[in-house]
């Protein structure tokens, strides 16, 4: 049957109900159904409502009625009423930056342009005063990047998708820099955008690694740097090694060996204003978002001990790892 899929940027079930409608736009048992699907991508859901959410006041324009939106849908579907519902583009999203609601054609975007911005160092890429950078421009040889993940000391939660109330660290929207400034947390930075550029669409990190550990997590969160500082995320995700190939057949890790995996950060709506930079963030852990993985490859629940990973992040030629985005033109 037709389908109103509400979601929101920094909703935890946000992932879930993009592939509801993308697979239902595709897989619904009949063609009404099909062509039925709508979609609302807002901003909060289960980390809040009100023009502010977390640390960002997102404007007046965030408000919709949306009682009155679904009313309308249901009068079209059920009571056969034209009254416009059926005209209406099938998504509508709230592109953040710009804070304005905008009607598209279907989601993904299919005038974005998948972009690959390639992580770069020195081998020092660690916290705010590291040498890490973001472009899109390949590597040729390049010094890898290392960290020691201490699931003892897991890098903190701050903000983010929660449900269904905050941390003390808050949630949404919360300036990133605390976790930053860790040597634990790989950072690469853009500069300054000259223009005003969007990215909306899936986001997925496309990593070389390897670890010391039998079994640890790698994690990614993409970041919105305002001109004062301010590191805004946007949206991140994490992805536990054994189940690089499969959840279903989990494979443990041979310590040394570089593994090409890739993590899914779900999606995002935003502008990045000119003066902005766009940031991300690498790390074994967000804790207790995501539990910590004690890296000893044991059943999380069985566990008895745990230990320290030095993992490592690969960015040359060979091993090109990337931040992949989907920019508007």
């Amino acid at each position: 049957m037709p389908v109103f899929g509400i979601g929101a940027w920094y909703d935890i079930f946000l992932g879930g109900t993009l592939r509801n409608y993308i697979r239902m736009k595709t897989e619904a048992g009949t063609e009404a159904a099909r062509r039925g699907q709508r979609l609302e991508v807002t901003v909060g859901g289960h980390a809040g409502g009100g023009r502010k959410v977390g640390a960002v006041d997102f404007g007046e324009k965030l408000q919709l009625d949306d009682e009155d939106v679904m009313l309308r849908w249901y009068d079209w579907l059920l009571k056969g009423e034209a009254n416009g519902v059926e005209k209406e583009k099938p998504v509508r999203i709230f592109v953040m930056g710009k804070n304005e609601w905008r009607d598209e054609d279907d989601w993904p975007l299919a005038r974005a342009k998948s972009t690959r911005y390639y992580l770069h160092s020195a081998g020092a890429a660690n916290g705010l005063g590291g040498n890490g950078t973001l472009n899109t421009i390949v590597a040729a040889e390049e010094k890898a990047d290392q960290y020691i993940y201490d699931p003892s000391d897991a890098v903190p939660t701050i903000g983010g998708p929660l449900c269904c109330q905050a941390l003390p660290t808050g949630i949404g929207p919360q300036d990133q820099r605390p976790a930053e400034e860790r040597k634990d947390v790989l950072v690469y930075t853009t500069a300054a955008f000259a223009k005003d550029t969007e990215v909306s669409g899936p986001v997925s990190l496309d990593l070389y690694a390897s670890s010391s550990a039998v079994d640890t997590d790698f994690a990614g969160k993409l970041v919105d740097v305002w001109p004062d500082g301010f590191a805004q995320n946007l949206t991140e995700g994490i992805l536990r090694l054994r189940y690089r190939n499969s959840q279903e057949k989990p494979e443990l890790a041979n310590p040394g060996e570089t593994y090409h995996i890739t993590v899914d950060l779900w999606a995002t709506s935003n502008v990045f204003l000119a003066g902005h930079k766009l940031r991300l963030e690498v790390s074994s852990s967000n804790f207790p978002r995501f539990d910590r993985n004690l890296n000893t490859g044991e059943e999380q629940a069985r566990a008895t001990r745990m230990n320290k990973a030095t993992n490592v992040i690969y960015h040359d030629r060979a091993h090109p790892s990337a931040l992949i985005v989907s920019i508007v033109p």
